[in-house]
């Protein structure tokens, strides 16, 4: 999307203390939990950071950023600018080990990118993006969609593989397109990429050529609701993959009533090694609490959505 307006106005705050917030946010809020990295568990994450490279966010910005996604151990990137200096930024602020995997830029001038720890993964050799050749465009079809056919993506989803101790898994980061969410034509065009994902997942899942059997689909699925009869759900769902039940009762977008952000995966794939436990982590509960208290609740999420992110990350763990 276009960049946010920057906020008229100024906040200063201190980073440790911030990070003192999430971390006690992390652990002491009900059902915000996230499991600890250690090394028998593979802890995913993904997560829409606005415009990443083009916001004008400071080294203290960035450092916030980076102790959310530091609690993972890989995390799928959308809204990464072509311009790549919010991702440098990013890994700077990270620990040391961390690394990156990122596109070329597409729609909107994004580039979709992995980050990982590389003390514990380690890049496989799968990397590319969903391409689906002119003669299987006609096959990506849903029936009451009412666009003649499929065209392609407005970003290519990003696949990379990756290995922990002896599992090997492949990660399909997807930022769909969005356009008008009360025009049905973007809607269909929306479903229509889901399908193509899905449609990809399935067809690698059941390949004796696939590297590994444990895919996952995961990103900006622009999903409104995780619910059957919502078209983008029934669209990402309909070659059998599933999302996973969230231990969170809450969006993924700054108001908290949209499902935008998922992992989804085929229950006989990385669902045999799926723990249960999955979740939103609503860092804007817990970060600027003197900003929330001066400012009314919109110059609030526009200070938030602006130096930080309009979206929650969400996370999944498996075992490894």
């Amino acid at each position: 999307m276009p960049s946010f307006p920057k906020p008229s106005f100024t906040y200063s705050y201190n980073v440790n203390t911030e990070i003192a917030a999430l971390r006690k946010w992390r652990d002491t809020e009900p059902r915000r939990a996230i499991p600890a990295k250690v090394a028998n568990r593979l802890l995913i994450g993904t997560w829409n950071i606005a415009n990443l490279g083009t916001q004008d966010r400071n080294p203290r910005d960035h450092a916030l950023l980076a102790e959310v996604v530091s609690w993972f151990d890989v995390v799928a990137l959308q809204e990464v600018k072509n311009d790549r200096s919010g991702l440098d930024a990013l890994l700077e602020a990270l620990p040391a080990g961390w690394r990156a995997i990122y596109s070329d830029a597409a729609g909107n001038d994004e580039r979709m990118a992995f980050v990982y720890d590389s003390k514990k993964v380690r890049p496989r050799e799968l990397v590319g993006e969903i391409a689906i050749s002119p003669a299987d465009l006609k096959n990506v079809k849903l029936p009451e969609a009412t666009l003649a056919k499929f065209e392609g993506f407005d970003r290519n989803p990003f696949i990379c593989s990756f290995q922990v101790k002896n599992t090997v898994f492949c990660l399909v980061n997807a930022h769909l397109y969005y356009g008008d969410d009360t025009a049905k034509a973007a809607l269909d065009r929306r479903a229509l990429e889901a399908c193509a994902v899905a449609r990809w997942c399935a067809r690698e899942a059941a390949s004796k050529y696939a590297l590994t059997p444990f895919i996952a689909a995961m990103g900006d699925f622009n999903l409104p609701k995780k619910q059957p009869g919502d078209p983008i759900f029934e669209a990402l769902t309909k070659t059998g993959l599933t999302l996973p039940e969230h231990s969170t009762q809450v969006g993924s977008n700054l108001e908290g009533d949209k499902q935008y952000d998922q992992v989804a995966f085929f229950p006989a794939g990385a669902g045999t090694r799926f723990t249960g436990k999955a979740g939103v982590f609503d860092f804007d509960g817990a970060v600027f609490a003197k900003l929330w208290q001066e400012k009314t609740k919109a110059q609030f999420r526009s200070f938030v959505r602006y130096y930080l992110s309009d979206h929650r990350p969400l996370w999944a763990e498996f075992k490894v």
